[in-house]
């Protein structure tokens, strides 16, 4: 486990992921005003990359009831993302980092993961409604699972 390159108390970042083909997200759009959380992964349909967006789809009520808006992120291309979501029926945006822009923005990238170049780290990010990070984590080990009550403690204050 390691502290990602951008860190508690940072302002985070602002970006542009397409959601969809041909839709764009602007994290601009929510900084300022909403809480945001954001869950980078490694690959859609992967086994613990599934259960993470599982897990909070299972628990969207947690965050949809705090204004939490939850994004997950991975390298994967924008269609990819969108199918994922809906086969898994995911309430929140999954953002294609196809580029590896974002990723590397945020120092949560993979430059080799078992023969794979350029694939995002696990890693989450709570960001308050005035644009600062208030969690940051990621981790090296693909295997290993955010925590779900940290980000929930993370939103809670």
């Amino acid at each position: 486990m390691s502290v990602a390159a951008v860190a508690k108390g940072d302002l985070a970042p602002s970006f542009k992921l397409p959601s969809k083909p041909r839709e764009v997200v602007d994290l601009d759009s929510y900084l300022g005003k909403d809480r945001v959380v954001l869950l980078f992964f490694p690959l859609a349909f992967s086994s613990v990359c599934t259960a993470e967006m599982c897990q909070m789809r299972d628990d969207w009520q947690k965050y949809a009831s705090v204004g939490a808006k939850v994004f997950g992120i991975s390298v994967d291309s924008p269609f990819v993302t969108e199918r994922f979501r809906q086969a898994e029926n995911i309430p929140f945006p999954i953002l294609s980092d196809f580029n590896k822009d974002v990723s590397r923005l945020y120092g949560v990238l993979h430059e080799d993961l078992m023969g794979l170049k350029g694939v995002s780290k696990r890693a989450a990010f709570v960001i308050d409604a005035d644009g600062r990070v208030t969690y940051a984590w990621s981790t090296e080990d693909p295997g290993i699972q955010v925590s779900f009550g940290e980000i929930e403690a993370a939103l809670r204050h």
